[in-house]
């Protein structure tokens, strides 16, 4: 996708983040049609899914990549822990996590909603930056296996050209 935004964060001592993958940003990838994304996401093997919102504190995932899709309204996500970077989401938007990125809710609209998603259908870990998580967690982001598709575009898209 022409538009995609890429984004890398550092370890802050908290939030691990990825040492290698990038933050992939695809504004408006189902802008015309949100109700779809799940749909998507799953025909392209990022199952395991779910519908709601996203926690107001920082967590990650050192288990599995996430995909999140924006089904309706709008929030401000901080990516990458404190020191990251504050994103403003929309319907139709979707942001996809390596394994160890941070993520929070700042705000949100009433009728806010994403899907996610992991590749292969993984169960994900609950991870929120604690010392004693170290140095297993940074083991564990390592070890995720790179996803087989794009969790939007299947067999091409900027997983498939960025990560692999």
């Amino acid at each position: 996708m022409e538009n995609s935004q890429f984004y890398r964060f550092e370890d802050d001592g908290a939030i691990p983040n990825n040492p290698s993958l990038e933050v992939i940003v695809y504004p408006a990838a189902f802008k015309e049609n949100p109700q779809e994304i799940e749909t998507v996401f799953n025909s392209h093997d990022w199952t395991n899914s779910w519908t709601g919102g996203v926690f107001e504190y920082h967590h990650y995932h050192s288990n599995t990549h996430e995909v999140l899709g924006v089904q309706s309204g709008s929030a401000t996500l901080q990516i990458g822990g404190e020191q990251g970077k504050e994103l403003a989401v929309a319907a139709g938007d979707v942001v996809l996590l390596p394994a160890g990125t941070g993520h929070k809710k700042l705000e949100a609209s009433k009728d806010f909603k994403i899907v996610g998603a992991y590749p292969g259908g993984v169960s994900y870990n609950l991870k929120t930056g604690e010392p004693g998580e170290r140095p297993y967690v940074l083991e564990d982001i390592q070890n995720t296996p790179l996803p087989k598709n794009d969790p939007v575009f299947g067999t091409e898209g900027p997983v498939i050209e960025k990560w692999t």
